[in-house]
């Protein structure tokens, strides 16, 4: 393609849509949204189809597996017109918790991601918080910690102490704080209660951690953010008090934010018998009614943000007779925007403007993207997917750039297609993955209040 590329289409920008009008980009920017052409190129005409600013998805696991990588993993992005990837810090054999740790990962997604890539970092159960503000020099773009010991090595609980103190560190950076709120000893009690029903009986992993293990583990850490004023984000929360909680705490004036998944918009406890050892997930799948209330919740503007938690671990992690036994966690990137886009704005349970705030701008802002990602304006990079409102397909899980081979959503049907991707200007999707690895780039975040 040319330098320069205008595009007409419907485009989506955050106060409404621009119908029949003109996207012109150049050296990997917007330079221009117009109803009027605005200079002499070769149009590229998608009438009656979205153009919409990329998604931004703030959850996804690289490396929980190993052969995942940035390369399949953004692939998934690429095709599921995810622009930029968020990236957590938990390896499959290691913290991303120091500085060199951080740069060497840096270097590795430079060589390897379709996709732009912002990372997270971590600390370690053992201290570590001087890490802190080195972190930041290297452009993290928050601090993920967990009130869960989901694995000693590569995914410890901090305790409460350690918290407190590395929340002041945090605040001192600006950088937020993101957690996994679970209380370690109720799940741990739980989880001893109902071990004899974890063979082939998958609700087991539902009923092991109840809803109390996640809003205690909130409170927790919003009170914490309350004393230090650090930026505090929820990651994943599955019910509607949780919000509630949230609102309180964002009223008496904590600066916090608060996400759902994909998968908790969609799926219930109720499909754990179908879906097996595949629905097993931290927090788990909640009651059928949760669903809806956390659909009633975007379209009222109280989630913040809808992410994936994608985790593409390979079939044979999900294959135990006990429930207990299997890795938890479900790949998810690729098909974020288009079951958001087919069960929220093709349903009517929210707007066009509500899905690109949750999946683009406000995950910008919220993790330091906001000067450079997250809607369609000039001087913004060119990230954005076109997406066909009209065609509909099924999700089919031999299909997908994912490792991991298997989709919760297999056989689901979706309304609205995605027919291409483009980041900085270049596209890397359009019906397949056509830009090689190493396009992506490392994103640095900047934290301040000229992008709030």
């Amino acid at each position: 393609m040319a330098d320069i590329i205008t595009i007409k289409g419907n485009i989506v920008l955050p106060t409404g849509v621009l119908f029949d009008s003109y996207l012109t980009i150049a050296n990997g920017k917007i330079t221009s949204v117009s109803q009027e052409l605005a200079t002499n190129t070769e149009i590229i005409d998608v009438a009656g189809q979205f153009i919409l600013p990329g998604a931004i998805d703030a959850h996804v696991h690289c490396y929980s597996s190993r052969i995942e990588g940035f390369s399949n993993a953004t692939k998934s992005a690429a095709a599921g017109g995810v622009t930029t990837i968020i990236e957590m810090p938990y390896d499959a054999d290691k913290l991303i918790c120091t500085q060199e740790l951080f740069e060497n990962k840096k270097k590795l997604l430079e060589k390897e991601a379709v996709v732009d890539v912002a990372m997270l970092a971590t600390i370690a159960a053992n201290g570590g918080l001087e890490q802190i503000p080195l972190l930041a020099e290297s452009g993290a773009c928050g601090i993920k910690v967990s009130l869960f010991n989901t694995d000693p090595v590569r995914f410890p609980k901090i305790e409460e102490g350690e918290l407190y103190e590395a929340f002041q560190e945090i605040e001192k950076t600006g950088m937020p704080v993101g957690v996994h709120a679970e209380t370690d000893s109720i799940v741990r009690k739980y989880i001893g209660k109902y071990a004899d029903l974890g063979n082939n009986n998958p609700s087991a992993h539902c009923k092991s951690r109840p809803k109390v293990a996640e809003s205690t583990a909130v409170l927790t850490v919003m009170e914490l953010a309350h004393y230090t004023n650090v930026k505090l984000h929820l990651y994943h929360c599955t019910f509607q008090r949780i919000f509630e909680l949230v609102d309180y705490y964002k009223q008496h004036g904590t600066d916090v934010t608060a996400e759902t998944c994909t998968h908790y918009l969609t799926l219930s406890e109720d499909d754990m018998d179908r879906v097996k050892a595949k629905g097993k997930i931290n927090p788990p799948l909640r009651l059928e009614a949760d669903k809806s209330d956390l659909w009633e919740l975007i379209s009222q503007g109280r989630i913040d943000m809808i992410t994936s938690d994608h985790a593409p671990w390979e079939i044979n992690r999900k294959q135990a007779d006990n429930i207990f036994e299997n890795s938890s966690g479900a790949p998810g990137v690729e098909v974020l925007l288009p079951i958001l886009y087919s069960e929220g704005v093709a349903k009517g349970k929210i707007s066009l403007l509500q899905l690109i705030k949750v999946l683009s701008e406000n995950p910008a802002n919220r993790f330091g993207l906001g000067h450079r990602k997250g809607k369609i304006e000039m001087g913004y990079d060119a990230d954005f997917v076109i997406l066909d409102p009209k065609e509909k397909w099924v999700i089919d899980e031999t299909n997908m750039q994912s490792t991991a081979g298997w989709s919760l959503y297999n056989g689901m049907e979706i309304h609205g297609k995605i027919k291409r991707t483009f980041v900085r200007g270049k596209e890397v999707y359009n019906g397949k993955v056509v830009e090689k690895v190493g396009h992506g780039q490392f994103i640095r975040a900047i934290h301040g209040s000229e992008i709030e």
